[in-house]
């Protein structure tokens, strides 16, 4: 009692003044946190999910957990998952199918009902057998913590309490509880964890519980320190433009321990850590190298890298435009095709989501496509002379990501209109005799991120 009221003294949770759900499974934990909910007279309800997988055991789970629920005079919210069919469905285990179908399913009752917190019972060994699974899977300082006293609105005040001293109290004051045989198999990471490396580790240090408890709070103030001082450098070295991310290569290169900085960005978009070594690696190396995520790529450009959201590749085929009122999808944007009178042009030039072309020197079908190495057209403004797309984007600074996304107005004879989004052919351009004009419009234009 001691520690849970310290505990949740501690946090400011406020539990005599709001309205908590209680997750309870029959088991000692639960039923612990349950009484100790009734003795300080919170207001409570409990939630129990019978998962289905011990048959007339779970069922008798729920029916011991409404009778305490009866018995505090709490509110009692009971659901049937089948959760092995589900499990199969999605192709995961029952134990990940159970956690997310759970928590799911407490957070709709806690909204539905008004209740400010949804509660479990995990405690000190829930925590620390969770830190040795995440060690033995490989983790950063997070996964270290072990588990957090709050995640939004579930919170756990049983965290600072060994499972000795919920044993201890549950007997003491007489308490009942169901047991999970589960809990006693082998067949899962956890429990042999529980039943064969923590009994060891208890035997070379007899307070390892309370040994963790200091330690996890050491190390989330590290982790608060570091980030504070991550985002401190990311303000100086990271920015997004365009609907691009930029990672400045020199300020990363330049700055203590480079692997972690970057890693803390890329991390958001589901690299690997794996993969930040051989990006730094290739930060020396040739400029166009691309690195990819499941849903990102990351270019090394001469002095940034450069983070976009993968997208469709645009297709290779060539699109026709049949005459004007066209409208044809480009990307993730389309192009709107209108004759329009001369007097109706505004801005010649200085729009680069608009081309005004001749429209007697179009040759119909006109066709849209990727540019080509080799391609050359002659920029309008640069008095007649030829110039390769190659050496146009080069000037331009653009990187690899933007050169891939760029497509041409070709005319029927082959020659190239307009640069989408560029620049126009002057051979193309309009003046203040041409009698009839095609607008070209680029609209609906999305981020790439």
């Amino acid at each position: 009692m001691n520690s849970f009221l310290t505990f949740i003294n501690q946090q400011a949770w406020e539990l005599n003044q709001k309205r908590s759900l209680l997750t309870v499974s029959g088991g000692v934990d639960s039923i612990v946190l349950a009484h100790l909910f009734h003795v300080q007279g919170y207001k409570a309800g409990i939630a129990h999910c019978n998962f289905k997988l011990r048959g007339e055991e779970s069922d008798a789970d729920e029916q011991f957990v409404r009778e305490i629920a009866a018995l505090y005079g709490f509110e009692f919210f009971v659901t049937e998952f089948d959760t092995k069919t589900l499990a199969e469905e999605k192709g995961i285990s029952t134990q990940m199918i159970a956690r997310e179908l759970r928590y799911k399913w407490f957070e709709e009752i806690r909204k539905d009902n008004q209740y400010d917190w949804i509660v479990t019972a995990h405690h000190t060994n829930d925590s620390l057998e969770t830190t040795l699974l995440n060690l033995a899977r490989g983790t950063g300082l997070p996964g270290l913590k072990g588990i957090a006293p709050q995640v939004n609105a579930i919170i756990r005040p049983l965290l600072q309490t060994a499972r000795e001293e919920i044993l201890t109290y549950a007997r003491e004051n007489s308490l009942p509880w169901r047991e999970d045989r589960s809990n006693s198999s082998l067949d899962y990471k956890r429990n042999r964890i529980r039943h064969e490396i923590i009994p060891v580790l208890q035997q070379l240090n007899p307070s390892v519980e309370t040994t963790f408890i200091n330690t996890s709070e050491r190390l989330q103030a590290a982790e608060n320190l570091l980030e504070e001082l991550l985002e401190t450098w990311k303000r100086s070295a990271v920015y997004q433009e365009n609907g691009l991310i930029y990672i400045d290569k020199g300020n990363l290169l330049t700055s203590t321990e480079p692997a972690f900085r970057l890693w803390s960005v890329l991390q958001e978009y589901k690299f690997s850590y794996a993969q930040v070594k051989p990006i730094l690696t290739a930060l020396n190396g040739t400029v166009g190298k691309t690195f990819s995520s499941a849903s990102y790529e990351l270019l090394l450009d001469r002095n940034h890298l450069i983070l976009r959201r993968r997208t469709e590749q645009v297709s290779e085929d060539e699109i026709t435009v049949g005459g004007p009122g066209s409208t044809i999808p480009v990307g993730n944007s389309s192009l709107l095709f209108e004759e329009i009178s001369q007097n109706r042009i505004n801005d010649l030039g200085k729009d680069k989501s608009l081309a005004f072309i001749d429209l007697e020197k179009v040759q119909w079908p006109l066709t849209i496509r990727k540019w080509k190495t080799g391609d050359t057209f002659f920029p309008f403004g640069m008095g007649g002379k030829r110039k390769k797309l190659s050496d146009l984007f080069g000037d331009l600074k653009m990187d690899r990501f933007q050169k891939g996304e760029m497509q041409v107005l070709v005319n029927g004879n082959g020659e190239i209109i307009w640069v989408i989004g560029i620049r126009s052919d002057e051979r193309y351009s309009v003046s203040n005799a041409t009698p009839k004009v095609l607008k070209v419009a680029l609209i609906n234009k999305l981020s790439t991120l």
